[in-house]
């Protein structure tokens, strides 16, 4: 279930990596996407020269996985344009990424109460192996970070119910302010601060920026193709656009941790 990609990478040396959370760790938002591209498809449906319901959804499903891994505002800031190109009068993106998070809240809202309450236990809504995995990294000594499109007392909140906020040397999210993070900038920061090299630096997650981003800096990326629904096997799509992001390996989850962790260390 492990697939290298690029096996001319320097392994062994691995001291710093970071996570992305939705979807490479956590599952409580599983389904996020229907959520954000329905909303936006009955906003378009109200501009004087929309297209047909189908062709609306083709539109907004491009750009929504085309942006999936940055800050949610910047698919607001899309859908504003895309508003604006059918001569509508958007309101400002960040009151459209308001309207979606209450919309999503909807949906995970009973996930969250029943784990804060006992009734589910962190790893049914984690990707598989995820707890083991970061187990494991902070078992070899490796410093661990947390980063997320989310926002960022969204994600404190859901990784601590997770149980997970002990394995990570900071845990980073959206602002509202979103030119103040990106996940580029903090992997800037973490080379930089700890002068690092690109072997010693790896990245975990299942969009394309923070494969590209670690890529840029000649870490080791890791593409997670978690299929959230099932919550087993390959999702395809993600592998693909993994795969052209510059992954140096895929894997559908972390099952096979003891394998993963014994490849990166090279023992």
């Amino acid at each position: 279930m492990i697939e290298i990609i690029h096996n001319h990478i320097e392994r062994g040396h691995v001291r710093h990596a970071l996570f992305d959370f939705d979807g490479t760790v956590s599952l409580i938002r599983e389904g996020w996407q229907p959520v954000m591209t329905s909303m936006m498809v009955e906003l378009l449906l109200q501009t004087p020269a929309h297209e047909s319901e189908s062709e609306l959804r083709r539109v907004v499903t491009e750009y929504v996985t085309r942006l999936t891994g940055k800050q949610t505002i910047y698919q607001m800031i899309q859908l504003a344009e895309e508003i604006n190109k059918r001569g509508g009068q958007p309101q400002d993106p960040l009151i459209y990424k308001h309207q979606y998070l209450a919309l999503l809240w909807e949906r995970i809202k009973d996930r969250v109460a029943a784990l804060k309450a006992g009734r589910v236990p962190p790893t049914d809504l984690m990707v598989p192996g995820a707890q083991a995995m970061l187990e494991a990294m902070h078992a070899r000594g490796v410093r661990c970070y947390l980063a997320s499109g989310t926002d960022e007392p969204a994600v404190l909140d859901e990784a601590a119910t997770l149980q997970i906020t002990p394995y990570f040397a900071g845990i980073y999210g959206a602002q509202d302010d979103y030119k103040r993070f990106s996940k580029k900038m903090l992997i800037e920061r973490i080379i930089a601060e700890n002068h690092l090299e690109g072997c010693e630096f790896a990245a975990f997650g299942d969009g394309y920026v923070e494969i590209e981003e670690t890529k840029r800096v000649n870490g080791i990326a890791i593409g997670v193709a978690s299929n959230e629904a099932a919550r087993a096997g390959i999702d395809e799509w993600k592998r693909d656009r993994l795969i052209q992001a510059g992954a140096d390996v895929i894997v559908p989850d972390f099952r096979e941790h003891e394998e993963l962790v014994t490849y990166l260390f090279d023992v």
